[in-house]
């Protein structure tokens, strides 16, 4: 079980991004455990990282279509 405080989503988030460079919301949730990434995003450029959000349309695996956020870090 992961830790659901948001230090620990904050962290999750963080190598998330310094490996792959992205993710959409969508992947945040499933992947990560973060059910509010945004809110993990905007404390994560508190803090002094570059994080640009885009918007995309993505399948969400039901066969469904949503416009969701992708984060990409900018090194």
């Amino acid at each position: 079980m992961l830790p659901t405080n948001s230090l620990n989503q904050r962290q999750r988030l963080l190598a998330h991004l310094v490996e792959h460079h992205r993710i959409t919301t969508i992947d945040a949730r499933l992947k990560l455990d973060i059910l509010h990434p945004a809110a993990r995003v905007f404390e994560l450029k508190a803090l002094g990282y570059s994080i640009v959000s885009y918007r995309r349309t993505v399948d969400t695996g039901h066969g469904n279509r949503h416009k969701v956020a992708e984060y990409v870090l900018i090194f």
